[in-house]
């Protein structure tokens, strides 16, 4: 007999249905068949089963978080059984260890990651038996079925292995450095937090630092900028007034002379130029991309993302989610026309069919097998299912990629966009800018994600053609801000190590260099950033907190928040799956770096200045508390205020029903304790920066208000105006 272990127990489940089965707790038999001529079980993994053993683990002192211990780097790495899953990995290793099984096929999720889980747990049961590997991008009944029939070697897919347990140990190495280098110095410093650092997610939270300072530091400037409506012989039209390609001017005196210079002049068609432009169905999905879609259109975290995609996947109507390639082979592309037809049955795609194009297998920009990495794009399988019969998120994320495949299948779209340039008494010069689309093409399909795109449609005017100014009007502008990233815009900037593009055409470019991560792993990362309370994300906008910048500010320039170093890693880490670069010297190279990061760390923290940042709000675990301690005396009744979970309270509600309570987190702010105390007694906390109100951000006192009783917002000097908080 055989054994069968799948990653997850609803994948263990779809494998097995194609088959007679009985049901057993923790696996499902498979009676004797054409394919398992003597039968087969069917067990599964329950995610990752095993994990990385703790330091003490290897060495008792490893345990106590000191310089002195540090680096932490085993002689041989070393796994165990999750505890909670301790369970299963029996039921798993007595199925590998029967004498009937004499044939053990490796069915986890056809990946890096997929190999280290299902491989790591054969290896802690103790079994060496021969081992075939089942790889296969859907989970449809066909795919199934031929993937059991033609089953891999499992020596194809073992340096995939080695990539996966490399990166497993090297990131333990970093992290576990890293993290406890840092939480020390700056617990040395009075910051009492647990600082988590790493090699992925630190270049990562960088990145977002940064964009944060320079919004902090951005100094907003008023401009003004003069605009003019022209009619050339009952065509009328408007445009910018412009010098030397420059249209803002710095005071409102020159803005308001310019317009009073143009009122009711001659004016004159200087030049016109016409450019049509041709854009290409884009490319079809691979995860970064259709998470990036997903964020833009519908808000959806890469996570949800993710998750939805997984669903679909485990019912086998996409194919595999975390695919990198943004192209199918012809194997691949010979399924489409079929697949077409039975869309083309559904309400949804019904008006879109027939199709300009019925196959696209000649065509290179979707059909490629030099370009399909492990997987092809993400697609619809031939499973197709109705879009209407799904829940909302499912239907929405299926509905994205049905329709990247229908405008796969479409022509081009065609734009002319036209350029003019008015002459105003042959001195002052306005620009128009306009956009005429000349095919729709697939756009058609994809018109949701074109919503906000508004066409400005110049009348038919001609080089020297005359006519007059009718209206000037002056408009005051103020220059803004770089704008916060969404999380769509983390995957991107993720993908392509820290270069912020939204061409997924450039996106190309930069495929041999691995960006931060993988497209398994950039989900995780954002939301293990999130959970570690680095960032947070409010109306899809991603702002870093004090946390983050104080740990952002520690490291500085040093390699271990080099966005370019770890890009550089994955790359080497890919050479190993490869099985082009070694994996010891690799890991010889991630020994000498945390030495590194621990060096730096130490020679620089005499000169950390956390000068303007709120360190005070920082508040690491806390030990239990007695909740009857008071943190001052209430401003209402002059009771006790009491810490009580999500605020600060009266302790006499109970008796008296005062109400007067002090939310612990105001405008994504967190209050500390301190300040609640300064309050208290003094009136005023002390100033804490970094209030959010929609995507502005401010800084104030919080101060008592006497007179109406409540406590408001006390802006620092020159200004004294006061809000509600």
């Amino acid at each position: 007999m055989k054994v069968i272990i799948a990653e997850k127990p609803d994948q263990g489940s779809t494998l097995a249905s194609q088959f007679k089965t009985k049901k057993h707790q923790g696996y499902i038999e498979i009676l004797p068949n054409e394919l398992f001529s003597k039968g087969a079980y069917v067990t599964w993994a329950v995610g990752h089963l095993c994990q990385l053993v703790d330091p003490q683990t290897y060495k008792s002192e490893w345990k106590k978080w000191s310089l002195d211990t540090l680096p932490i780097i085993p002689n041989q790495f070393k796994y165990e059984v999750t505890k909670s899953k301790a369970k299963q990995f029996q039921i798993v290793k007595q199925l590998l260890k029967k004498p009937t099984v004499t044939e053990v096929i490796h069915a986890g999720d056809a990946g890096r990651e997929g190999e280290l889980i299902i491989r790591n747990i054969i290896h802690l049961a103790g079994v060496k038996k021969p081992m075939k590997r089942l790889w296969i991008s859907s989970l449809t009944p066909k795919s199934i079925y031929e993937g059991f029939q033609q089953l891999k070697d499992e020596e194809e897919t073992r340096n995939l292995y080695y990539e996966a347990y490399t990166r497993a140990c090297a990131d333990w190495v970093v992290g576990m450095n890293a993290s406890r280098v840092y939480s020390i110095l700056l617990k040395s410093k009075g910051i009492q937090d647990v600082f988590s650092a790493g090699r992925v997610q630190t270049p990562t939270l960088a990145l977002i630092v940064k964009r944060e300072k320079e919004i902090e530091s951005f100094k907003s400037e008023p401009f003004w900028e003069v605009f003019a409506t022209f009619n050339m012989n009952g065509k009328t039209y408007e445009g910018k007034w412009q010098k030397e390609q420059e249209s803002r001017l710095t005071t409102q005196e020159m803005a308001v002379k310019i317009a009073a210079f143009c009122q009711r002049k001659d004016a004159q068609v200087k030049e016109l130029d016409t450019e049509r432009k041709e854009f290409q169905p884009p490319l079809l999905f691979n995860l970064s991309s259709l998470q990036a879609t997903a964020n833009s259109m519908y808000k959806f975290s890469p996570k949800k993302t993710l998750d939805v995609l997984q669903s679909l996947y485990q019912k086998g109507i996409v194919s595999y989610p975390r695919s990198d390639s943004n192209y199918v082979t012809k194997g691949e592309a010979e399924t489409f026309p079929d697949i077409l037809q039975k869309l083309s049955q559904f309400q949804d795609y019904a008006s879109y069919f027939p199709l300009p194009n019925p196959s696209i297998i000649n065509n290179k920009r979707f059909v490629n097998e030099k370009k399909v990495t492990d997987h092809y794009a993400i697609i619809p399988t031939e499973q197709v299912k109705d879009p209407s019969t799904l829940s909302g998120d499912e239907r929405k994320i299926y509905d994205l990629v049905v329709r990247r495949l229908l405008a796969a299948h479409h022509e081009k779209a065609i734009f002319d966009y036209t350029t003019l340039l008015t002459l105003v008494d042959g001195r002052a010069e306005f620009i128009s800018k306009g956009k005429q689309q000349i095919q729709e093409g697939w756009r058609k399909v994809l018109f949701q994600q074109n919503k906000d795109d508004k066409d400005v449609i110049l009348p038919n005017v001609v080089k020297g053609e005359e006519g007059k100014v009718v209206d000037v009007q002056v408009k005051e502008g103020k220059t803004q801000p770089p704008k916060r990233y969404t999380e769509g815009q983390l995957i991107t900037l993720m993908k392509t190590a820290g270069k912020h593009l939204d061409n997924e055409e450039l996106e190309k470019v930069l495929m041999k260099s691995e960006g931060l991560g993988t497209e398994a792993t950039r989900a995780g990362i954002i939301t293990m950033l999130k959970d570690r309370k680095y960032i947070e994300v409010t109306k899809n906008q991603v702002f870093a907190t004090d946390k983050a910048k104080v740990l952002i500010t520690a490291i500085g320039d040093k390699i271990l928040a080099s966005p370019e170093m770890t890009a550089k890693w994955e790359q080497r880490l890919a050479e190993i799956g490869q099985g082009k670069a070694s994996a010891s010297s690799f890991m010889e190279q991630t020994k000498k770096l945390s030495a590194k990061i621990i060096q730096d760390a130490i020679q620089t923290a005499e000169s950390w200045d956390f000068n303007g940042l709120d360190v005070e709000s920082i508040e690491g675990p806390k030990h239990k508390k007695a909740r009857n301690v008071s943190i001052g005396t209430c401003k209402l009744c002059d009771g006790k205020v009491m810490e009580k979970g999500q605020f600060y309270g009266c302790s006499n509600y109970a008796k008296t029903k005062c109400n007067f309570t002090i939310s612990k987190k105001i405008l994504s702010k967190t209050i500390s304790q301190t300040n609640v105390k300064k309050l208290l007694k003094d009136g005023q906390t002390n100033l804490i920066k970094g209030f959010k109100k929609g995507d502005k951000t401010f800084d104030a006192f919080l101060k008592w208000d006497e007179q109406d009783k409540k406590i408001v917002f006390q802006f620092p000097a020159p200004s004294s105006n006061q809000v509600e908080s």
